[in-house]
């Protein structure tokens, strides 16, 4: 989570953290927008919280550090401070400090990769994998035997596995709430609600949901084992004008799916676009969807989620989305498989939501030229001037 007033320096830090770290969920919150953090702010669902030193004129970053320092269970904060307060913010020991003006990348991401490791050296002690994953038993979760583990976060680890009654290799995303002080607005329930999203679902270009257990403070959630990589890779060894097209149909297909049940995907990125043997697509990963007839308690005005490479200039800009944002992204991702190239990109995630709002439309190629017009009115400015549903997508086709 970045908090600070300054909307440029909270994309220069959304940079430099996604530049590192791809797949990173970032949350921007502007102070003066938004409103100042209340004393009972546990943090909770954050890994890391990247406090700036811009809170408007009735807060000073020092008032808003000793605030969180002294609260017990909160996560790891990292201060970008002034030469000014920079002996102030030293005597409050946050985990990291920063003078805001002089960010260097490497060190940047030396300094967040040690807090990180502190962290996981503190959580080791009250870890959420326990036992000899070995003998392949995992002693919190029943009935399925363990191949490999796929990746891990401090909140969840994903695994893949093997359910022991019927034999069938799904991945297996496993999460604990590790902390008594998380409240509603914690892992554990953005945890529950992408499982709830994905679970409406049925529809053969969303990954299927097997099984969703809990108990005590634990949940899992059984998943199709999708073996044919990401959109990412393929996109890095070259798509086909064909399989282009045809990933688009399927997309579009399953967008419409997801918003015909009042949910934005808003993360929509080649990563989270998976193949499989049969060269079928299945969207995964709908941790930041958001139900668009309701209001989010996760998150809060002034937030930023996503990518910048594939944000729609409204998203960019901290401003309501609705569908046609989704529609946005998949035509950044369409730009991308036809051409193995993002269409637009600048040195800072401030200079990429800048392009986005403000560049022409990119030409493609001319041998691609008979997409041209799909290609502006999937990214044309103004949502009023794009398709308006993704279902307009497969009919253009």
């Amino acid at each position: 989570m970045i908090i600070d007033e300054q909307a440029e320096f909270r994309s220069l830090l959304m940079h430099h953290v996604t530049t590192h770290w791809p797949d990173a969920i970032i949350s921007a919150y502007d102070p003066t927008e938004a409103g100042h953090l209340p004393e009972e702010f546990s943090g909770a669902g954050n890994d890391l919280i990247l406090l700036g030193s811009q809170h408007g004129e009735e807060r000073d970053g020092i008032e808003v550090l000793r605030q969180f320092v002294n609260r017990e269970g909160f996560p790891p904060v990292v201060y970008f401070g002034t030469e000014e307060d920079e002996s102030a913010a030293r005597r409050l020991a946050p985990d990291a400090h920063f003078i805001r003006n002089h960010i260097n990348h490497k060190s940047l991401v030396v300094g967040l990769s040690d807090v990180l490791l502190a962290r996981r050296r503190v959580a080791s002690t009250n870890s959420l994998f326990v036992g000899d994953m070995r003998t392949g038993i995992h002693p919190l979760i029943k009935g399925y035997r363990f191949i490999r583990r796929l990746g891990a976060t401090e909140h969840s680890g994903v695994y893949l596995a093997e359910r022991e009654s019927t034999h069938l290799q799904v991945v297996l995303k496993v999460l604990r709430q590790s902390s008594a002080n998380e409240d509603s607005i914690g892992a554990f329930d953005r945890f529950l609600q992408e499982y709830e999203t994905i679970a409406e679902m049925d529809h053969p270009n969303i990954v299927r949901i097997y099984d969703l257990g809990v108990a005590d403070n634990h949940a899992h959630i059984a998943m199709e084992y999708l073996n044919g990589g990401d959109l990412r890779n393929q996109i890095d060894h070259g798509v086909t004008e064909k399989d282009a097209v045809d990933y688009l149909r399927q997309i579009a297909s399953a967008l419409s799916a997801v918003h015909r049940k009042g949910v934005l995907h808003r993360d929509l990125k080649p990563g989270n676009i998976m193949l499989r043997a049969d060269n079928s697509i299945a969207l995964i990963d709908f941790g930041l969807a958001k139900r668009a007839r309701l209001e989010s308690e996760i998150t809060d005005k002034g937030e930023i989620f996503g990518t910048p490479y594939y944000m729609s200039p409204e998203q960019g800009h901290g401003n309501g989305v609705d569908e046609r944002s989704d529609i946005y992204s998949l035509g950044v991702i369409f730009y991308e498989m036809l051409t193995g190239k993002k269409p637009y990109k600048a040195d800072t995630a401030m200079g990429i939501i800048y392009l986005h709002a403000n560049a022409p439309v990119p030409l493609l190629p001319a041998r691609f030229a008979q997409y041209q017009v799909l290609i502006n009115m999937m990214l044309a400015k103004n949502p009023d001037d794009r398709l308006q549903t993704a279902a307009e997508i497969e009919e253009w086709l």
